[in-house]
């Protein structure tokens, strides 16, 4: 879960929401910028269910005691995550061995691989191997050069869509979340700096450089909470019984 906290207004994006819009974004991405395009379908799969892992952990959102706020994806228990994410890869992997390998380097590549915690060395090796045997089995993952450019296009859509999702519209460059003040970390021939997203308005975010083939819509569902309600009910009760709101955002050049 995306949990963004206002004053007393608790704002939650579900993962797999969130991912749908990496997804969509993912569409729009020029085909003059994408390599590969014989497995492009497969790369925009990977995008849309990247979070796919979230879906049902989502559907039991439960309050982290120690901040009376609702878990979100940042400190959700290590060990049930851990698991929720191989079974999320395994049923990418079921629709697509190429899906199912960068959603193996996604998840990976949260945690270093010198990390003494024994779950998380154990998860890093299951999905090693799981990777090794995906490539030995095509040939086709075999070119690092294309499947590197793929995988940065994923984590480029994924920070684009947690934009949307944990920032407020519109807010001030000086005010946004701090892991998106400075641009977003991928880097790629026609942006060797990476590149920046601003709110143009609290509906319009401009991209630079512009990536994609044209302007285009997503739209975000999410559910909004005052504070007090989680501390006098059932977290799960109140999430299943508020109906959905929705952002419409438009992405455009700068």
């Amino acid at each position: 879960m995306i949990v963004v906290s206002s004053g007393e207004i608790i704002r939650m994006v579900e993962q797999h929401e969130h991912g749908k819009v990496s997804g969509e974004m993912a569409k729009y991405i020029h085909p003059d910028l994408f390599p590969g395009t014989p497995l492009r379908s497969d790369v925009e799969f990977a995008i849309s269910y990247h979070d796919y892992a979230w879906k049902e952990i989502d559907q039991h959102p439960r309050l982290n005691d120690e901040t009376g706020a609702p878990y979100s994806f940042t400190d959700y228990p290590l060990t049930a995550k851990l698991a929720s994410y191989e079974k999320g890869i395994d049923s990418v992997q079921n629709h697509s061995a190429y899906a199912g390998l960068l959603c193996s380097l996604h998840y990976s590549s949260f945690f270093s691989s010198e990390s003494t915690n024994p779950v998380i060395k154990s998860f890093i090796s299951r999905e090693m191997n799981r990777r090794k045997q995906l490539q030995s089995r095509n040939v086709a993952f075999q070119n690092g050069e294309i499947l590197d450019c793929h995988f940065k296009w994923l984590q480029f859509c994924d920070d684009l869509s947690l934009y949307l999702c944990m920032n407020e519209p519109g807010v001030a460059k000086e005010d946004e979340v701090s892991w998106f003040q400075n641009g977003f970390r991928q880097t790629f021939p026609f942006a060797p700096g990476g590149m920046e997203a601003n709110w143009k308005d609290p509906y319009t975010i401009g991209v630079a450089p512009f990536p994609f083939k044209e302007t285009f819509q997503v739209r975000l569902p999410y559910k909004s909470f005052n504070k007090k309600d989680f501390q006098q009910n059932d977290l799960e009760e109140i999430y299943q019984n508020t109906e959905f709101s929705m952002f419409t955002f438009i992405i455009s050049s700068e």
